[in-house]
């Protein structure tokens, strides 16, 4: 039996040889399942084998492997919940068997299921069910016929780069192209300036020095003539040489001017989804160091570089006017040294991405400590953070020595090949001399312009280095402008006009990846009503009020405001009318006026004054050093965590949002602060559409409504004292919250624990 028919052939290794599970003759493997929870959640090995007959099953709870024979009306049910996979095996009578795994598992369980209901098909109608396309053992998706690689993973590799991210650069120089033509024509004429004085020593030695030498007098007039060619080429050269350098950085320092403000208003544009799945370092050194990498390669590297195929041409050309076959001896070592440049170029572009992308993890250790120091010093986690900083530090050091002893072999062998064609081109002078071929002025001519000729050679080779290096951070800014927001602007927005505030959710379904968040959701709110979500974590509280902003789009049904689905609705000028109110406020460096200013920038002293007043902050903010003129720090943190809610609450205030999002406004507080902050979103959330998602009952006193949710569904709806009558899913988290919070005998403080998922 070959290895390909095996019937054990599509396991993982590790469930081959003695953790096999016991298969008849001729049964083979059609599906299977890696677990890794046990039935109490916690982790430990497990399989699901399905074969053209049978399930078996194999876990930490029962040793051995378990199996249950195919019948008409069984089924596999998938649901998950908070991470985590469910697997039930039932008939029509009763749940069989139960199994639990990470969402890291969640696609093997749906192509588990899926060969399931085909097999059950197939044995209905005697006969065996085509098996589904082979699965990545990483991801499970499917792999295309006869592949053994996946799509999808190989995907998620750094993608080759050719170097075209450098030609797409050229759509930002497109406004400066007037100028780029005249940098190089001054290019062009400063290159011929440079080859004009060597040239000149030709006549000079045969004319001048060599008869004096032979006992003629000197012609004076004649040597000043040519001196006098030689001085004013070399200041016709530094002329022409500042005007180009000047005109051609100035052009690439607004190209790297434009890129930096391009990457950074696309990433403006990107949903909070592409967010989630980034590292903030990465993407400060993309739109930092790799635009100044290509801002530097353009204004001197690239100038170089032009320069440089100029003087090579201008000089061949030259070099065969005198003597041909001389050139064609000079000309000799250009060959291997074009090979030598394509050999190492792959390997230099695939290293300095490397080296990106390792700088671009230091500056993720240095973009999470710094901003956290406070929590690391509290917890005193010092020398663990020198440690991973250190760790990601010598891991770039190594990829930084494999591209220096690629580079460090390159350049000295360059080097050597034009010391060599050097040697070549004297010995050949001489004997040309030796024949009478020459002049001793012709030879001492190609002597200068090979020194220049060789001397760009060599420059020419540095510039793979550094040309590698550019394309590498083009690369990473154009993996940036290339993506699609999953939140489109749509082509022709409906007019929003003045907003009302009702709301109607109608079968909205979302999924975060594989794990199913919300699952059918119809909810109605009117203008100026207050509602109150309230859940266990994970029940999709904090997703729905993304959906309602608009961080995110749903998976299926729609969103409406005033009967306009928001999808329609310029995303800028509908989210003018929602004010948010997060638990942990964001304050960005700056006065407390520009914090409350921050959504209405060109708001008066006096309508920041007035909304201070409303947050109940303008008190506090008096006591300030400078009052409103004082900085609040880095995040904020010159202030409590209470004076931040109530600045937070002022910026809300001063838009004056027709729909209000209060995400746990009080939950991170004391008591006698959270009373400042309820005067404070009392008078927020008058005549406003408010959504509140709250950790206490307190928060949601003066709700006209409670929307209970539970694993992605709304369970129940209505008033406090109603749900608490109903005794349902409110009632419980109620209950539970008192039993936590109430110590025996005293009296209960009316709060629940309603914390929620962390926002994506």
């Amino acid at each position: 039996m070959t290895a390909a028919s095996h019937p054990l052939s599509s396991l993982p290794d590790a469930w081959r040889g003695q953790a096999a599970p016991p298969l008849a003759d001729g049964e083979t493997v059609c599906a299977w399942l890696e677990l890794d929870l046990d039935t109490e959640l916690r982790y430990a090995r497990g399989a699901l084998v399905l074969t053209e007959t049978r399930l078996l099953a194999a876990s930490a709870d029962a040793p051995g492997w378990r199996d249950w024979p195919l019948r008409e009306g069984m089924r596999l049910a998938l649901s998950d919940h908070a991470g985590v996979v469910a697997v039930e095996l039932v008939d029509t009578q009763a749940r069989l068997a139960l199994w639990r795994t990470t969402m890291a598992h969640h696609a093997g369980a749906v192509r588990l299921a899926d060969q399931f209901d085909r097999q059950l098909v197939a044995l209905a109608r005697g006969g065996v069910a085509a098996r589904l396309a082979p699965a990545c053992p990483r991801c499970h998706a499917p792999l295309p016929e006869g592949e053994q690689d996946c799509p999808a993973c190989e995907a998620e590799a750094p993608v080759e780069n050719r170097g075209w991210a450098l030609l797409r650069l050229r759509r930002f120089a497109r406004p400066y192209r007037g100028r780029l033509l005249l940098g190089f024509i001054l290019t062009v004429l400063s290159t011929a300036a440079t080859l004009v004085p060597p040239y000149l020593t030709m006549p000079l030695m045969d004319d001048v020095l060599i008869p004096f030498q032979n006992g003629k007098p000197i012609d004076y007039e004649l040597a000043a003539l040519y001196l006098s060619g030689l001085l004013g080429a070399a200041l016709v050269a530094w002329v022409l040489g500042w005007s180009r350098t000047y005109i051609l950085a100035w052009v690439s320092e607004r190209i790297g001017a434009d890129l930096r403000t391009s990457a950074y208003e696309h990433l403006q544009q990107l949903s909070l989804e592409y967010f989630g799945g980034k590292r903030t370092g990465d993407l400060m050194a993309r739109i930092g160091n790799e635009t100044d990498r290509i801002c530097v390669f353009l204004s001197l590297h690239l100038l170089d570089f032009a320069t440089d195929v100029l003087m090579i041409l201008m000089t061949a050309g030259i070099l065969v006017s005198i003597d041909p076959w001389l050139a064609l001896v000079t000309l000799l070592p250009l060959p291997f040294i074009a090979w030598l440049i394509h050999l190492v170029r792959d390997k230099l572009r695939h290293g300095f991405e490397k080296v990106d992308r390792n700088w671009a993890e230091i500056t993720n250790v240095l973009a999470d400590t710094i901003p956290g120091i406070r929590v690391v010093k509290a917890f005193a986690q010092e020398k663990r953070e020198v440690a991973r900083f250190r760790e990601a530090n010598n891991h770039n050091l190594a990829v930084n020595d494999k591209v220096n002893t690629t580079w460090s072999m390159f350049s000295p062998t360059v080097i050597l090949l034009t010391e060599v064609g050097l040697l070549v081109v004297w010995i050949f002078g001489i004997w040309q001399i030796a024949n009478h071929h020459i002049s001793v002025g012709v030879l001492a001519a190609f002597l200068a312009y090979i020194s220049r000729f060789y001397l760009r050679l060599d420059s020419m080779s540095r510039i793979v280095s550094v040309t590698q290096k550019a394309a590498a951070g083009a690369k990473r800014i154009f993996d940036i402008l290339d993506r699609v927001s999953s939140v489109p602007e749509p082509a022709h927005p409906v007019p929003i006009g003045r907003v009302e505030g009702s709301i109607q959710i109608r079968e909205a379904t979302f999924r975060y990846g594989t794990r199913a968040v919300l699952r059918g959701i119809d909810l109605d709110i009117r203008p100026g009503e207050m509602i109150g979500l309230v859940g266990h974590s994970g029940s999709g509280k904090s997703t729905l009020v993304n959906l309602i902003c608009r961080f995110y789009d749903v998976a299926q049904g729609s969103i409406k405001v005033d009967g306009v689905d928001i999808r329609a609705l310029s995303i800028p000028e509908y989210r003018r009318n929602i004010g948010v109110v997060l638990q942990e406020p964001f304050l960005f460096f700056g006065t407390v006026a520009e914090n409350i200013a921050y959504g209405k920038p060109d708001a008066t002293r006096a309508e920041i004054v007035a909304a201070a007043r409303a947050a109940h902050a303008h008190e506090f903010i008096l006591r300030l050093p400078h009052g409103y003129d004082s900085l609040v720090g880095e995040r904020g943190q010159a202030l409590s965590g209470g004076e931040r809610q109530r600045i937070s609450i002022a910026r809300a205030l001063l838009i004056d949002p027709r729909i209000l999002i209060l995400d746990e406004a009080t939950s991170s507080v004391d008591t006698s602060t959270e009373q400042e902050i309820q005067k404070a979103l009392d008078n927020l959330v008058q005549g406003r559409t408010t959504i509140a998602v709250a950790h206490r009952l307190s928060t949601l006193r003066r709700a006209d409504r409670l929307v209970v949710l539970d694993r992605g569904r709304i369970v129940e709806q209505g008033r406090h004292e109603d749900l608490i009558a109903k005794g349902g899913a409110y009632y419980r988290l109620h209950q539970a919250q008192t039993r936590q919070l109430d110590p025996p005998g005293s009296d209960s403080d009316n709060t629940w624990d309603g914390d929620d998922e962390e926002q994506a």
